[in-house]
């Protein structure tokens, strides 16, 4: 039989598919911007027909029917790997939970502990050889798949074809079902613009940067910024071996400060584990040879991300405290984001040769009455998430300066942190730290 007659046998409806869900199981959605739509919608229609099916994605893009259908949890209980706004918003309705991991791990988490029935994947058209490709999104897929009892796939002929790396793609044979979906564009998310104050803090961290650097960006207005000034910069021979890809990495491609050259692992190649940008991204992405997609304990593994020499990753941080606890994930117990990937590229870049592994963040907020507020704290907030335990913590940046903390005392980490927390709250700091007894009489007065 040929691939293309197995794919015909394959091929279902959207409201078959969804019958393969029973009362009681558990299924996955897909991750990121590859949110399985039309299958989305045709479970939601069965939803008095269904009690405790468990529905779980990795940062949903898209709100899922399921949910919207199912206010009081009766029917589905979503969950997701990694919180978006879009979950964000559910979880303050209470109907959306977090699942605690730290990104590396979630593999090996999935093989050892879930179980899935059914798993509705989007993936691009299948190839002559009988290939779909996971496109955007590899990091838990391969393992998910694993553990799967049901694997359907949603082909939507908008997703880019991405290369491996490794486990990047599934074989018809593998598959029970296939359905064609509604070819929604993906989902697309600019870089916000960044601030002032955000380009002071890329300034400081721009000095740390030399040629040959292999580098971690994340999104936001911040590692946007970084971007620019590098594709502006004499800086050349960069690498990028980065959880996730943006827009500002194509940027740097095609100005030439990325050739690769360096690494000691993918030699030439742009490494990543998921992609979520704009069409500019996703069309970089389609078939480049430069690109190479791979799970996440491959991407993640702190000892792979340190087999690359002057590895820089820079992270963004919601607040840390005199003690150089780092939270990123939550304000107060309310949960914004997640772990992520953020523990695995700091601890990575500090067992790299030459390795630094950056916190970013402006040293101050505006609160909901619109006072000003500032995020190094003594303290953090009752119910604040640990993301970055201070025994992890290395370099810390605002638009004050960057200080490094390894090797550090409580006192001196105390003054390292203050000397770039805002003038207007230093003083109460200083206080602050003497009450806890993390400041000494040999302490510098903070400028």
């Amino acid at each position: 039989m040929s691939v293309y007659q197995e794919y015909q046998e394959k091929l279902v409806t959207a409201k078959v598919a969804a019958e393969l869900v029973k009362s009681g199981d558990n299924v996955f959605y897909g991750e990121f911007v590859l949110f399985p739509t039309t299958m989305d919608a045709a479970l939601a229609s069965r939803a008095e027909q269904l009690t405790n099916v468990r529905v779980t994605g990795t940062t949903f893009c898209r709100v899922p029917k399921v949910a919207e259908v199912d206010p009081e949890r009766k029917h589905f209980i979503v969950n997701d790997w990694h919180f978006s706004a879009l979950s964000r918003a559910l979880h303050r309705k209470n109907i959306c939970n977090y699942i605690p991991f730290t990104y590396h791990q979630g593999p090996r988490v999935i093989r050892k502990y879930q179980n899935y029935d059914v798993i509705f994947l989007t993936v691009t058209p299948m190839d002559d050889r009988g290939y779909f490709n996971f496109g955007l999104s590899n990091s838990l897929t391969p393992a998910v798949i694993s553990k799967a009892k049901k694997i359907v796939v949603e082909v939507n002929t908008n997703v880019p074809w991405c290369l491996g790396g490794n486990q990047e793609s599934v074989h018809i044979s593998r598959i029970d079902h296939v359905v064609e979906g509604d070819n929604l564009p993906l989902f697309e998310i600019a870089a916000p613009k960044a601030n002032g104050v955000e380009g002071k803090i890329a300034g400081h961290i721009m000095k740390e940067i030399e040629d040959g650097c292999c580098l971690q960006l994340g999104i936001g207005g911040l590692p946007n910024v970084i971007g620019s000034m590098i594709a502006e910069s004499d800086l050349k021979d960069l690498g990028i071996h980065t959880e996730m890809l943006v827009d500002s990495m194509v940027d740097l491609s095609n100005s030439n400060k990325v050739t690769g050259r360096r690494k000691a692992i993918d030699t030439f190649k742009m490494t990543y584990t998921f992609a979520m940008g704009t069409k500019k991204l996703y069309d970089f992405l389609d078939n480049n040879p430069a690109c190479a997609s791979y799970p996440v304990n491959y991407i993640n593994d702190p000892r792979m991300i340190a087999l690359n020499n002057n590895m820089i990753a820079i992270n963004n941080a919601i607040e840390i405290d005199l003690f150089s606890q780092v939270c990123s994930e939550s304000v107060g117990s309310s949960q914004i984001s997640g772990t992520g990937g953020q523990l695995d590229f700091i601890f990575g870049p500090f067992m790299s040769r030459k390795g630094k592994g950056i916190m970013g963040l402006s040293s101050t907020v505006k609160d909901k009455n619109g006072d000003l507020r500032s995020r190094i704290v003594p303290t953090l907030q009752p119910g604040s998430i640990v993301t970055v335990p201070r025994s992890i913590v290395q370099y810390v940046a605002t638009e004050y300066g960057i200080v490094q903390l390894k090797g550090k005392s409580t006192w001196e980490r105390a003054e390292a942190l203050i000397s770039i927390a805002h003038p207007q709250f230093q003083d109460e700091l200083i206080k602050e730290a003497e009450k806890m007894n993390i400041w000494s009489m040999s302490n510098q007065k903070v400028a």
